[in-house]
């Protein structure tokens, strides 16, 4: 589930969830930020840092592009490890980043030059406990599932420990065409933001990850907005107090 401070890490792992995901959308978002890079590896990892504090399940850190080039990239990944952090995601684009579903112009990293940052990061956090998650936007650019696999089997190579594979499509056809020709060599992960499918479907596909993507987020947003626009309208808190939390509710 997706996280971006403490208090929706700790709503996540309440609720039953195995992992958490900070995300690099809502992280940026809370900061005031576009999701274009614009928040530094820095503040992310001082965000990461109080997650892990907080909560005692896993975080898998969207680390976008890796910030740079490979040096960038292993030195992301280093400070979060030692920030609490139990893995990184890192995207076959340029930097800076652009949303994968904002535009159609998305230019792919090199794939010989990807595999250095890949390549960088296990060399510098050699912790097998430390997670790092190779995400594909082949699908989110066009260029197919020949140029998909292509790329998960370089990444392999270059010791990724599971595929992150993305699609702006309306439904999973092509994640899941993907994940037969693939045939479980890493484990998959996918973010299924835009599809309506049973997590059934997903578990008889061997899908091993699913990413609830940027939902805490989104909800906090419509919550708070709706809270704010009442009080105004009500001139007083009387009627929202049954649908609002109690003050105490997460400081224990």
């Amino acid at each position: 589930m997706e996280a971006h401070d403490p208090l929706s890490a700790v709503a996540a792992e309440r609720a039953g969830f195995k992992g958490l995901w900070a995300s690099g959308l809502s992280i940026s978002s809370g900061l005031g930020y576009r999701d274009a890079n614009e928040a530094s590896w820095s503040e992310l990892a001082d965000v990461v840092e109080r997650m892990a504090y907080a909560a005692r399940i896993p975080i898998l850190v969207d680390g976008d592009s890796g910030f740079g080039n490979f040096n960038n990239a292993r030195r992301v990944a280093d400070r979060l490890r030692k920030r609490g952090a139990s893995g990184i995601c890192i995207e076959d684009k340029a930097f800076p980043k652009i949303d994968s579903f904002i535009g159609d112009h998305h230019p792919l990293a090199d794939i010989k030059e990807f595999c250095g940052r890949l390549k960088a990061v296990k060399d510098t956090v050699p912790d097998p406990d430390f997670v790092l998650v190779a995400r594909i936007e082949a699908l989110i650019t066009d260029h197919g599932q020949d140029e998909a696999l292509a790329r998960a089997n370089a990444y392999a190579e270059a010791g990724a420990d599971a595929i992150l594979i993305h699609s702006r499509k309306s439904d999973p056809t092509e994640v899941l065409v993907f994940a037969r020709s693939w045939q479980n060599r890493l484990p998959i992960v996918i973010v299924p933001t835009n599809f309506r499918t049973p997590i059934a479907d997903y578990r008889a596909a061997g899908i091993s990850t699913v990413i609830w993507a940027n939902y805490n987020l989104r909800a906090a947003i419509a919550a708070m907005c709706d809270i704010c626009n009442r009080i105004i309208r009500e001139e007083g808190t009387a009627g929202i107090e049954p649908d609002v939390a109690p003050p105490v509710e997460f400081l224990n």
